[in-house]
């Protein structure tokens, strides 16, 4: 099996709420691919719903060290600091992940080429043509054509 077929596997105990076994799963995995992103960030949710928050945020912050600017990693680490009482913390998690998603939002890609992987997603742009002004405009209903007698 390959790390995306183990990933998957304990996703799916995951998925049944059978967490101490997507918990031995993605475990095992990190043993053999220690900068497993998603297994990492997994791992903590995994413990959160255990409510072993200690632990949760221990697996956010090893998350984090592989993706400090990754939104969902201060997003999950704000929800186990919460949980674990500390509104300070949670807080601080809470305004990174805002940052960070702003942050990525306004980072542009200059690279082009098929190796892009939106260069096939752009935005149509107008052919030049001939304009035609319309001669007639359409009825305006607020303007009488009857002209008032006084």
């Amino acid at each position: 099996m390959n790390s995306e077929e183990i990933y998957d596997e304990a996703m799916f105990e995951f998925s049944k709420a059978d967490y101490d076994a997507a918990i031995a799963i993605l475990s095992k995995l990190l043993e053999e691919e220690n900068d497993h992103f998603e297994a990492r960030l997994s791992l903590g949710m995994a413990y959160y719903r255990k409510k072993d928050f200690t632990r949760a945020i221990e697996e956010g912050h090893k998350a984090e060290h592989l993706k400090p600017d990754e939104p969902l990693v201060h997003t999950n680490l704000s929800l186990f600091y919460m949980k674990a009482g500390n509104l300070k913390t949670a807080e601080h998690h809470g305004l990174k992940a805002k940052i960070s998603s702003w942050k990525g939002n306004m980072e542009t890609d200059t690279s082009s080429g098929p190796e892009k992987p939106d260069s096939q997603l752009k935005m149509s742009t107008p052919t030049p043509g001939e304009y035609k002004t319309p001669t007639k405009f359409p009825d305006m209903p607020w303007k009488s054509s009857k002209k008032s007698s006084n």
